[in-house]
């Protein structure tokens, strides 16, 4: 009789364990299957159209970005009302440069970019090589802001938004869009094309949804070269939609005199960049009128590009005619530290054993 109760005993906990078993199989089947639909509706959510229209004041909403990023910090510097003066680098070492001067902003040049790869500014660098100038700048820099010439966007919308991506990983605290056609060139040379009204928003669109769908932050320059094949008023029309659009600043290229930039200044709201190129089609105005005017920012795109290699070429020459050149020269420790070598030194002294 014993031994008939005990089998019935080991039966009855078999069927206990065969049903516990079975249950934790059948909950944690459950979960996978509700785990796939959350992430299949995350997902589906994720893929909807973003539907809602943007206004004016929509581009100054950036909750749930850094707060010390270097995009909000380019934010700061534009809300004080004074005029930036920002020098523009095309590498590391002139970026540091204008770090060094005391200057709050630099610009990342495309013309300079190309122009030390030994190409013209006609889009023949591609965005690998851009992003590569971004990073190395980004880098060099410890505490300045830097705006970089992220030309057409280097494709189709999805392009620009992998190119404003790839931007603010690099430390850059804003990119430059514009609606020049592929391959695009120098906004003062001859040649240029525009891509039509509508393009042009949408493309600035994808670069205002690339900075607002990650969690980096990036400030979006539009730029505009419809003055010189559409006039005046159709490129400060494309500047307003470019606003209304989202972006933080814009760039009405070569207007031709005073008159034309205080119509944009007047017209457009936001924050501007005035384009300082001698011997382009602006004019070389003051810090001080470009104030009055109603800028924001004054660039010198290729002020330190053209000023080193008018020294180079005096430096080969007198060296060719066997003359003195230490007059055009830094020192030699001068140079040292100006490319790192002091900062190096005291990071190897405090990790040596």
């Amino acid at each position: 009789m014993t031994s008939v109760n005990l089998e019935r005993g080991k039966l009855a906990f078999s069927a206990a364990c065969l049903a516990a078993v079975s249950a934790a199989i059948g909950w944690w089947s459950a979960m996978q299957v509700e785990s796939r639909r959350r992430r299949k509706r995350a997902v589906c959510t994720a893929l909807q159209p973003r539907t809602q229209e943007r206004t004016e004041s929509d581009s100054g909403d950036h909750k749930g970005k850094p707060l010390n990023s270097p995009a909000a910090r380019l934010r700061e510097l534009l809300s004080s009302g004074r005029l930036l003066t920002m020098p523009c680098a095309y590498d590391a070492l002139t970026a540091k440069l204008i770090e060094r001067m005391g200057f709050e902003i630099t610009f990342m040049t495309g013309f300079g970019v190309s122009a030390v790869r030994g190409y013209p500014d006609c889009q023949l660098v591609s965005y690998q090589e851009m992003l590569e100038s971004a990073f190395g700048i980004g880098s060099a820099l410890r505490g300045i802001c830097c705006i970089a010439d992220g030309d057409t966007g280097y494709g189709n919308a999805m392009n620009v938004k992998r190119t404003v991506r790839g931007y603010a990983q690099a430390g850059m605290a804003g990119i430059m869009i514009e609606d020049q056609v592929a391959p695009k060139r120098c906004g003062h040379t001859k040649g240029k094309a525009v891509i039509s009204h509508a393009e042009a928003v949408a493309r600035v669109r994808a670069a205002c949804d690339a900075r607002d769908e990650g969690p980096w932050d990036i400030c979006i320059m539009a730029r505009t070269d419809a003055r010189a094949t559409h006039g005046l008023d159709e490129a400060i029309s494309r500047c307003k939609a470019f606003r209304e659009a989202g972006a933080d600043i814009t760039f009405l290229e070569a207007p031709l005199d005073e008159h034309e930039m205080e119509r944009y200044c007047n017209e457009v709201s936001g924050p501007k960049l005035a384009n300082m190129l001698r011997g382009g089609k602006t004019p070389m105005l003051s810090l001080k009128r470009l104030e009055e005017i109603g800028f924001a920012l004054a660039a010198y795109p290729v002020a330190l590009l053209a000023s080193s290699v008018s020294v180079q070429i005096e430096l080969l020459q007198l060296l060719k005619e066997d003359k003195d050149t230490s007059h055009l020269e830094v020192s030699f420790e001068q140079l040292k530290e100006l490319v790192g070598f002091g900062e190096y030194y005291q990071e190897e002294e405090r990790y040596s054993t």
